[in-house]
């Protein structure tokens, strides 16, 4: 094994690097963080195209500039479009949970006995229910609306940023100081652990959802039976398979119980389906995500229980990318 020389400004940049991470997490800053990283590593992926086309640095710059501000339009317009989809008719989540709890309500019938004292006795139980939690959980709620907002302030900055940056290392070529240098040899694992496991990441939600709509757009009606709120499922499917693992465990759970709608034959037909196809994409995902991380699934279970336990919901999005970035730092020093 190689003797690799650590330097006091490589320990410094850690230390920084560490408690940049943990502050990160602490001040709920991870969507400002994974927008700017997003917005900085699609314009490094595209750059290259406009680099062959545009030799000249003035118009290569412009380009780069005009890309950014495309790159940060079209997230934004996403991120509003996803929003506005879920609130209409068509996707609403009110309509679904709604649609759940009488789904639930009607299926006591046939719900084997040991199921039924966990769940409420009728819808007027169910609505006692809620009101009394939403009561209770007033003031978080309220707290939630306006971290909700203040999010979307945090990750519009955050896409602003992750442009500039990439606009100044296309037009700087910077010899760094031994610190700085060794910043931004963190900084750039960092990056490269966020684009690796984040790209395929959208890969794996993507084909999950492709799996989940042929399910209830093509096997299902084939079969006569069909879904209520189908473009919703597969909306859900996709946006909470970026969450690994536990993105499935939701999906899946939302479209059993709405196949109970149907019957207790369908249910258990979906849930069949629904293991089969995890199955497969259990070998897929551990294909994707570990030749990209080279990390095995138990490994990125263990970071994401920890971390759920640590910080909550931000802690499962940030384990897979903290873990990678972690385990690049260890295979440069060649540890692991």
């Amino acid at each position: 094994m190689r003797n690799i020389k650590t330097t006091q400004f490589d320990i410094a940049a850690w230390v920084l690097v560490g408690m940049a991470m943990l502050f990160i997490l602490l001040f709920h800053l991870l969507p400002a963080l994974l927008a700017g990283l997003l917005v900085y590593e699609l314009i490094h992926i595209i750059t290259p195209y406009i680099e062959r086309k545009l030799p000249g640095t003035r118009a290569k710059l412009l380009a780069i500039a005009l890309l950014t501000t495309i790159i940060v339009g079209l997230l934004s317009l996403a991120g509003a479009g996803l929003v506005a989809f879920f609130r209409s008719d068509a996707g609403s989540i009110t309509d679904l949970l709604a649609k759940m709890a009488q789904i639930i309500e009607d299926s006591r019938k046939i719900l084997p006995p040991w199921l039924l004292t966990h769940l409420p006795a009728d819808a007027i139980t169910f609505k006692v229910q809620a009101a009394e939690w939403l009561r209770i959980h007033a003031e978080e709620l309220q707290g939630a609306g306006k971290e909700a907002g203040r999010a979307s302030v945090h990750v519009l900055i955050g896409m602003i940023i992750g442009g500039i940056v990439a606009l100044r290392d296309a037009e700087y070529d910077d010899t760094f100081k031994p610190f700085a240098l060794a910043l931004v040899q963190r900084t750039s694992l960092f990056g490269d652990a966020f684009r690796r496991v984040v790209f395929a990441q959208v890969r794996i939600a993507s084909i999950n959802a492709i799996f989940t709509a042929i399910y209830l757009l093509v096997i299902l009606p084939l079969m006569g039976v069909h879904l209520p709120l189908v473009k919703t499922m597969i909306a859900i499917t996709f946006v909470v398979g970026l969450i690994p693992v536990a993105g499935n465990l939701i999906s899946n759970t939302i479209i059993v119980i709405l196949s109970l709608s149907q019957s207790l034959v369908v249910a258990l037909g979906s849930l069949l389906y629904l293991v089969v196809i995890h199955k497969f994409e259990y070998f897929l995902n551990a294909r994707i995500i570990g030749s990209q991380i080279r990390a095995n699934a138990w490994e990125l279970l263990i970071a994401m229980i920890a971390m759920e336990a640590a910080f909550g919901l931000p802690g499962i999005v940030a384990a897979p990318i903290y873990y990678a970035y972690i385990k690049s730092e260890l295979r440069a020093r060649e540890l692991v």
